[in-house]
């Protein structure tokens, strides 16, 4: 973990100073100027640091760039999604939330608790079952069958509540008619009392990149409501999705 901490003191290092040589790293993070030259040896092999015209000076390199470019469509997708959640979270009175697909689980992004909004769940960063929540159900339901197969084997499928769908023939119909109306339900599937319904948001190319749902208790987010707030939800995603540049 040491050699970690360095690593990314040195990256920061030359993110505040833009150059820096052997010795000044040395100091910054105090350790032996041999162990920075080593340090930074293993960051250039990787293309994260690159040496400078002036031989001994180093800079930030363009494996960079590769990293950050990783993350630059999901912090887009926050931005410009956080407008639209706010704007149907006053409006629906629900918790409104972003969520992508990583691995075999759905990653809420962005949260906007609605005025209405019960308890105190922070859904940011939550690690979420995709078969069991409305956000996954939507992903799942637009990945190619193979790569649904796999995060379904990969999820397990555990049995969350009395309501919790466990049988992939059952969730590949829920599935496809989630496809067809444009947006996925779940009725106490993951939690006892919760609701949920999700639509998806695409890219400037259309593919699925995320997923817009509303969630509240079941008591007032009921069947018969779902069905006729979905519509604002799906005009929300597909606003989200124009503004990620998908024309369609």
């Amino acid at each position: 973990m040491q050699s970690v901490d360095r690593a990314i003191g040195v990256l920061e290092i030359l993110a505040l100073r833009g150059e820096a040589g052997v010795s000044e790293v040395a100091a910054e993070i105090d350790v032996h100027k041999s162990t920075a030259f080593r340090l930074l040896g293993a960051l250039e092999a990787r293309g994260l640091v690159e040496q400078a015209a002036e031989r001994g000076k180093y800079r930030l390199g363009f494996g960079i760039v590769r990293l950050a470019g990783a993350v630059t469509g999901r912090l887009d997708l926050t931005q410009q999604g956080r407008v639209v959640c706010e704007r149907l979270s006053e409006e629906l009175g629900e918790t409104v939330n972003i969520a992508v697909l990583q691995e075999h689980y759905a990653v809420n992004l962005c949260q906007v608790r609605g005025p209405g909004a019960v308890g105190a769940h922070n859904w940011v960063g939550r690690l979420t079952p995709p078969y069991a929540t409305s956000s996954g159900k939507i992903l799942l339901a637009h990945l190619p069958a193979r790569h649904r197969a796999a995060a379904l084997a990969a999820s397990g499928m555990e049995r969350l509540t009395p309501h919790t769908i466990t049988s992939e023939e059952e969730l590949e119909r829920d599935l496809a008619e989630a496809r067809k109306r444009g947006y996925a339900v779940t009725l106490e599937e993951f939690e006892i009392g919760l609701h949920a319904l999700a639509a998806p948001i695409r890219s400037h190319n259309g593919e699925v990149v995320a997923a817009l749902s509303a969630s509240g208790p079941e008591y007032r987010l009921t069947e018969q409501r779902i069905h006729a707030v979905a519509p604002a939800l799906v005009d929300g995603a597909e606003e989200i999705s124009r503004r990620m540049g998908h024309v369609g």
